[in-house]
């Protein structure tokens, strides 16, 4: 069933109940449903239906969530795109993806009775998003509406979250992590709280929310936010983290304010993986078949995972991490300890190189490909460094030397000019030539063993 049918109905049974609390006030869930139906009518009036693609640009996160709601429920594939973009990416990454339109502004909350499209299918394109770390070459992932639905019973049943709840989503809905959980809250039916962005004030924020929507990094400023509250302890029942290993003791710390941590792994093109619920270990989602394929001789192997919850693939030709084989399994070059069934998912970082940082995932040929443009640079490869609160940063190693060498200002200059914050480097390194493979490619994993190691031949930039 369509997310927004769901709306619907739980706008004839509660009507009255807050459905969103955004920026721009509440509103409940008679006034979304009649938003959301009037939106729809209003693309239907453009030609917009079954099998079209509607790109979806909008600052405002309940105006975002009604368009896609109206998508939904005429039946196109709403995609989901950053409004912060600036005029020139945004137009070099949509001539890449086939969007039959593009709404910038809020849609009218009464165009007249055009009617809407009630035939949807479980296989129907039902969502779709950038993964993190896009460029002008974008990856658009998208979805079926049985691979983005079918899983909310599952994270209900895991979490505890339904429509007594107020959820609190502390995020831009761009990020697949923070999009899922604003339309799951609204589909079982509960409060979603949708500041938009982190808030400069969370304890502000979380009042009489019952769970919250985090990375790994911002659940102890969740966690200072209650004590700072005082009486809003005890009110926050649950915590769902993801995007991001959780660091030692901090679930210790939400067990002492009396917050239960439901952390979870798993990618932008494969859903949910794996769950840790009790502190004990990532075990399989429900419905996840999990397998570790190591080649001969090597300790750590590919996760590769099969369920009802993975992406159909790419809208657009771009190359991205997703593979996957004939049999229904996928990856994203994840590595991982040795696994077997029944035992805990023991991950290792992200194979090819791709960055976890701060929830967001960084594929480094994305940020080479803007460095290489900057003057004085031969070649450049990007890894990931350790980082207590974000679990890694993003780490440029320039191959330059001499007096063409570029400085610091001028190659942060050049990031802003091509690059989203999360796939900005934070730590610049050169070094005269980089190690490279027998077939002349950089050796990306000699080169970060280089680094943790502290090879002298790799120079901090300041």
């Amino acid at each position: 069933m369509p997310v927004a049918l769901q709306v619907v109905r739980h706008a004839s049974e509660h009507p009255r109940r807050i459905a969103l609390r955004a920026p721009g006030g509440d509103l409940s869930y008679a006034g979304l449903a009649r938003r959301t139906e009037a939106a729809a009518a209003a693309l239907r009036s453009r030609g917009i239906g079954r099998g079209t693609l509607t790109a979806l640009s909008l600052a405002d996160p309940a105006e975002l969530l009604v368009a896609v709601l109206a998508a939904d429920l005429a039946g196109a594939t709403p995609l989901v795109c950053d409004h912060t973009w600036e005029r020139e990416r945004r137009e070099r990454i949509m001539a890449t993806v086939p969007a039959h339109v593009r709404v910038e502004a809020p849609l009218p909350s009464d165009p007249g009775p055009v009617p809407v499209d009630s035939g949807a299918s479980p296989q129907d394109r039902a969502w779709a998003c950038f993964s993190s770390g896009s460029t002008g070459r974008p990856r658009a992932v998208v979805r079926t509406r049985a691979s983005w639905t079918g899983s909310f019973p599952h994270l209900s049943a895991l979490t505890g979250i339904g429509p007594g709840d107020v959820v609190l989503v502390p995020g831009p809905l761009t990020s697949s992590l923070y999009g899922f959980a604003a339309v799951h809250a609204l589909a079982t039916g509960a409060t979603a709280v949708v500041p938009g962005r982190w808030p400069a004030r969370p304890a502000a924020h979380l009042g009489d929310v019952t769970a919250v929507h985090v990375v790994p990094h911002r659940l102890p400023a969740v966690l200072d936010a209650l004590r700072e509250s005082g009486g809003a302890r005890g009110r926050l029942r649950t915590a769902v983290v993801g995007g991001a290993a959780l660091g030692a003791g901090v679930r210790d710390l939400a067990v002492r304010a009396g917050v239960d941590v439901v952390a979870y792994y798993g990618a932008t093109e494969l859903s949910f993986v794996a769950a840790d619920t009790d502190g004990h270990g990532l075990r399989p989602f429900p419905e996840v078949e999990i397998q570790v394929r190591a080649d001969p001789g090597q300790e750590l192997g590919e996760v590769w995972a099969r369920s009802p919850w993975l992406a159909e693939g790419y809208l657009t030709a771009g190359a991205g991490p997703l593979r996957i084989d004939g049999d229904g399994w996928a990856t994203v070059g994840d590595v991982a300890e040795p696994y077997r069934a029944g035992e805990v998912l023991r991950l290792r970082g992200r194979g090819g190189g791709a960055i976890q940082t701060g929830g967001a995932t960084v594929v480094p040929e994305d940020v080479e490909e803007v460095l290489r443009r900057a003057p004085g640079v031969d070649d450049v490869v990007v890894v990931g460094s350790p980082h207590p609160e974000l679990g890694s940063v993003v780490t440029a190693i320039l191959e330059t030397d001499g007096p063409r060498r570029p400085s610091r200002a001028t190659l942060e200059e050049v990031a802003r000019g091509g690059l989203d914050a999360a796939q900005r480097p934070r730590r610049w390194y050169a070094v005269r030539s980089l190690p490279r493979t027998p077939a002349g490619k950089p050796a990306r994993g000699l080169l970060a063993a280089r680094l943790a190691d502290g090879d002298p031949d790799i120079r901090r930039l300041t």
